[in-house]
């Protein structure tokens, strides 16, 4: 599908695999989402703008590529997102983050928000959306929709897992944001869940059920 990368990276696949079986423990879980994310934001980050200046390495003087503009956002979706935040910041550790609350109302399956807070000149900077799950994908347009309405311009969107009907529902409210993703599951059950998924990606990062 146009503007959706499937990131199949062997070790991003068998991280993913051990990250699916439910004897995997919370330690586990929390370190190799930890590691998938290093490598999720290798893909992600990929089309960096680039410029040069001026180094002396110790044998002479070059022009070294750098990081063009200001330094880019990643945005987590609370609460789960903040396990792929971690590794990411590992891998780019000067960027802004924003934070972005929201819940699924569980009858609904609907996107409630309930925090929002993100750097001010977000439409001067790349900004990553980061959330393990993209379900129904309510929650991925809120955040995007919320994002886009404070100024982001540059925005795209990686998860661990998506559905199906997540990814077209997606694409059709923000046809201009890339996703990115390790894989893209078999369906959604009738409560919203992937299948076959990993389970509630937050409680088996906090280990909370």
């Amino acid at each position: 599908m146009e503007g959706v990368t499937v990131i199949t990276h062997p070790l991003v696949q068998h991280k993913l695999s051990i990250m699916r079986d439910k004897n995997t423990s919370t330690a586990g879980f929390r370190q190799l989402l930890r590691e998938i994310a290093v490598l999720l934001c290798y893909e992600v980050t990929r089309d960096l703008k680039l410029t040069t200046r001026a180094i002396e390495t110790p044998l002479v003087e070059m022009e070294a590529p750098m990081l063009a503009g200001k330094k880019l956002v990643f945005a987590s979706v609370l609460r789960a997102g903040n396990g792929l935040l971690e590794g990411m910041l590992e891998l780019v550790p000067s960027a802004r983050v924003a934070h972005i609350g929201l819940y699924r109302d569980h009858k609904t399956l609907q996107a409630v928000e309930y925090y929002f807070k993100a750097p001010d000149d977000l439409g001067d900077r790349p900004v990553i959306v980061v959330d393990p799950m993209l379900a129904t994908a309510n929650s991925a347009i809120a955040a995007v929709e919320l994002l886009k309405g404070r100024g982001a311009k540059d925005v795209r969107f990686v998860c661990l897992l998506a559905a199906p009907e997540g990814v077209r529902k997606f694409r059709a409210a923000h046809p201009d944001v890339p996703l990115f993703t390790a894989s893209i599951d078999s369906h959604l059950n009738e409560n919203g869940y992937i299948v076959p998924g990993l389970g509630d990606a937050g409680d088996r990062l906090y280990g909370t059920k």
